[in-house]
């Protein structure tokens, strides 16, 4: 092997993850979902209509309107990503926000360390990539379980990067 394959071949990630926040109810169920509330006002709406108590018939509006716009502001959220991906000389992290700003992390895998916060009950609480002069929080908004699961393999692929 030659002295350019060998770095072509240190270069390359061996780890992979690109980490996504969990939305329970997809893009049909917020229909659905939406559907079913309109109706619901629009029926107990026309009742207190007919019995001459319009100012109700707003204020249930209002109720429907301020859940469409908080599961759209859930729904922007679950636009964040990160990607991680480990080399044998490189462990970089690509922190995407709702909005779109992108803002790239490069890490040495031999000087960064692996922070995991754990609370007894919870589990793991929070995570992070250590450097000297760099502390970057990772995963947030995964679950417990992804949290537990991304953590343990995290740790492989930066032990693995270290042992060379």
């Amino acid at each position: 092997m030659s002295e350019t394959n060998a770095t072509f071949a240190a270069d390359e990630p061996f780890f992979k993850a690109l980490l996504l926040p969990h939305r329970s109810l997809g893009r049909t169920g917020f229909m659905v979902l939406m559907g079913a509330l309109a109706f619901g006002w629009l029926a107990t709406g026309v009742v207190f209509l007919s019995q001459g108590a319009w100012p109700i018939f707003g204020f249930f509006g209002l109720d429907v309107i301020g859940l469409y716009i908080a599961f759209r502001l859930n729904y922007r959220a679950g636009r964040a990503r990160e990607e991680v991906s480990i080399s044998r000389t490189s462990l970089d992290i690509l922190k995407t926000a709702p909005s779109g700003k992108s803002e790239r992390f490069h890490f040495n895998p031999f000087w960064a360390r692996f922070s995991v916060s754990r609370h007894d009950e919870i589990g793991i609480t929070g995570m992070a990539v250590v450097s000297r002069e760099q502390n970057v929080p990772i995963g947030s908004f995964l679950n417990p379980d992804d949290r537990e699961s991304f953590a343990t393999a995290f740790s492989r692929a930066l032990a693995t990067a270290r042992a060379g």
